[in-house]
């Protein structure tokens, strides 16, 4: 039987989960209309009409990385002109500059895989960042960096993610999920994490109490299908520890990687499509991330329609996505965001690193 938006709306309005062949007949269709109508009223079921932003500061702390992902504008070799490397210095200065401002709470900490900074680097980062800001929430390392720290320090993920708590960390971003299918890792990133040794990471660190995101960069050699069956992937990885927050859809951005000739940046539409499908298939993550970055503000703004419930912050300081060209605005004030989520009928809701709002406006 063929499988139509009436039947799969039949399926949300009765509480079913909705099966991979549904996440497959949603993407065939074009009525996109509809498809962000029941992603909203998935939306407003599960997390109401808030939309959570935060004011945060972004410290990427090189981008020299032994990773060399296809996909990636910012990581490059120690050689490359466009190097750096942030002393322990350099960034308590530039997180003490972030924090003049009385509404900065949250420190967001990325970086490339370093081919020669041992483990304890990092472990001392958090606890001198921790030491000189302990009122501030610290979400850092991704799943791929975690097991980068498991192979230069020969100790196992659990031991790395205690010892890395007990330095003041305390949630972690979703990146480097990108798509968990080791057939696509292989082509673009084969010296990284691999989907296994992700998802691995993830749920020991809910096992220990850490919450994470998890996220899907989209739009590069992945097919539907391989998205749909990612996200089924971490909707199972969530049956299983309850410990993911919010998921983030990550729009390829070509310009300035090995990919640049070779795939044009996705559509709006599929920006959308995708968003809406994402908060369709996820009916266990309470938070649909529409990373305004990536995404830009007017679209990010259009996705708050279309499923999306979180909208991040004013992201000072980030360069990972920049490296790509994503957009010429370096950060947002948080009225701007505030008024941006107003715009779109929303509540604002200020949260910390692991979504606990603090205040709604």
């Amino acid at each position: 039987m063929d499988i139509t938006l009436d039947t799969i709306e039949d399926k949300i309005h009765s509480g079913q989960r909705l099966s991979k062949e549904d996440g497959l007949a949603l993407y065939s269709s074009n009525d996109l209309a509809r498809i962000g109508q029941l992603a909203d009223s998935v939306r407003k079921k599960i997390s109401g009409d808030y939309v959570y932003y935060n004011v945060n500061l972004h410290v990427n702390l090189t981008n020299i990385c032994i990773g060399q992902c296809k996909f990636c504008a910012f990581g490059c070799k120690s050689s490359s002109d466009k190097a750096y490397e942030l002393t322990k210095q350099s960034v308590l200065s530039r997180i003490a500059k972030a924090a003049e401002d009385p509404d900065m709470k949250n420190l967001h900490i990325v970086s490339g895989l370093h081919p020669d900074w041992p483990y304890e680097y990092y472990l001392d980062i958090i606890k001198t960042i921790k030491a000189n800001f302990p009122l501030l929430h610290l979400k850092g390392f991704t799943g791929v960096e975690i097991m980068h720290f498991v192979k230069i320090s020969g100790k196992s993920i659990e031991t790395v993610l205690r010892e890395l708590i007990a330095a003041g960390l305390e949630a972690m971003p979703g990146g480097g999920a990108e798509i968990l299918d080791d057939s696509i890792r292989q082509i673009l990133c084969p010296n990284k994490a691999t989907s296994t040794e992700w998802l691995e990471v993830a749920r020991t660190a809910h096992r220990l109490g850490i919450t994470t995101n998890a996220s899907m960069l989209y739009g590069h050699i992945e097919t539907k299908e391989q998205r749909i069956n990612h996200l089924l992937t971490l909707r199972a990885l969530q049956d299983e520890t309850g410990g993911l927050q919010t998921f983030i859809c990550f729009p390829f951005q070509p310009k300035n990687t090995a990919l640049e000739d070779s795939i044009t940046r996705t559509s709006v539409w599929d920006d959308l499509k995708t968003m809406a499908i994402s908060r369709l298939m996820l009916d266990n993550i309470h938070n649909i991330k529409a990373y305004w970055v990536m995404l830009t503000l007017p679209v990010a703004m259009l996705a708050l329609g279309f499923g999306a419930n979180d909208i991040d912050g004013t992201v000072g300081g980030e360069k990972i996505m920049h490296a790509a060209g994503v957009s010429s605005q370096k950060a947002l004030s948080k009225n701007i965001l505030i008024d941006a989520i107003r715009e779109a009928g929303r509540i604002p809701a200020e949260c910390d690193c692991n979504s606990k709002i603090i205040r709604t406006f």
